[in-house]
């Protein structure tokens, strides 16, 4: 099935260059990674498939799997031609809540955001083949900005929700959203989600809540960086810091400084 949402990329790209980016230019395809953990027995339409009506009846407005459901078999006819299927009978709405059910959230989410960093990447960049492709020193300034807001006014639940969202400011896409339960917080919900392929070569910056040995260690392990904020709460590496920027005669070779002002929100902060 040849089914892309991109235009196909100028004659003067190396053909290893397209093999590379064919590989994140098709949606369709990107879901194909996804793991379908359904029996063979009475499976009629692939996962990537599901996943791609559902996308497409959402961008249509439905708000309801129901409604999904009655969107896409309305339109069965026209489906199946532009996805070359056999059968022009749509799936009910029970195979869809299977599906939804069992698949791996955090798996989609990552499929997702490489799809679409990568698609972002390829809009931007011109004739050439992808972002992911410049040169060094500009990969090493890719930035992962994580942070939790609480969610008011937007539920009636007796507990507000509290989301953790990762936020790629190169692209200005939201990678993954996850919801902290009740019972934890931001530290414990964000460990599981710090992977390799998400923070190598980036630099993750969060608040002074994660500004924590463990979670220094992992993205290092994970090949990334980190800027965080050190407040007093933290008495003995607040005095570390003071104690290195009051040195008159330090070895700068290696460091930065810089200063801002933002106003917002209410208050005026000066870093």
């Amino acid at each position: 099935m040849d089914y892309t949402t991109l235009a196909p990329p100028p004659m003067a790209v190396s053909e290893a260059a397209l093999t590379d980016l064919g590989a994140g230019t098709s949606l369709y395809e990107a879901l194909q990674r996804l793991p379908d953990l359904r029996r063979r027995q009475g499976k009629r339409y692939e996962l990537a498939l599901l996943l791609c009506l559902l996308l497409l009846a959402k961008l249509a407005g439905q708000t309801t799997l129901r409604g999904a459901t009655e969107w896409i078999r309305h339109r069965g006819k026209e489906i199946a031609t532009h996805f070359g299927l056999q059968r022009t009978q749509m799936p009910c709405q029970m195979t869809y809540c299977r599906i939804l059910a069992r698949i791996d959230a955090r798996l989609l989410d990552e499929v997702l955001a490489a799809f679409f960093i990568r698609w972002e990447a390829q809009q931007r960049c011109g004739n050439e083949p992808s972002r992911l492709q410049t040169s060094r020193d500009h990969l090493d300034h890719a930035q992962l900005a994580i942070d939790g807001k609480t969610l008011r006014a937007t539920s009636t639940q007796a507990h507000p929700v509290h989301q953790l969202s990762c936020y790629d400011v190169t692209t200005g896409m939201v990678l993954w959203q996850c919801q902290v339960g009740e019972k934890q917080n931001e530290i414990s919900a964000l460990k599981p989600r710090l992977s390799p392929s998400l923070v190598n070569g980036r630099i993750v910056t969060l608040d002074a809540m994660h500004t924590q040995r463990e979670l220094c260690a992992q993205v290092h392990r994970c090949g990334g960086a980190y800027v965080l904020i050190a407040k007093d709460n933290q008495p003995t590496l607040a005095e570390d810091i003071a104690d290195l920027f009051e040195d008159r005669t330090p070895d700068r070779r290696r460091w930065v400084q810089a200063e801002t002002w933002d106003k917002g929100h209410g208050r005026l902060e000066h870093r």
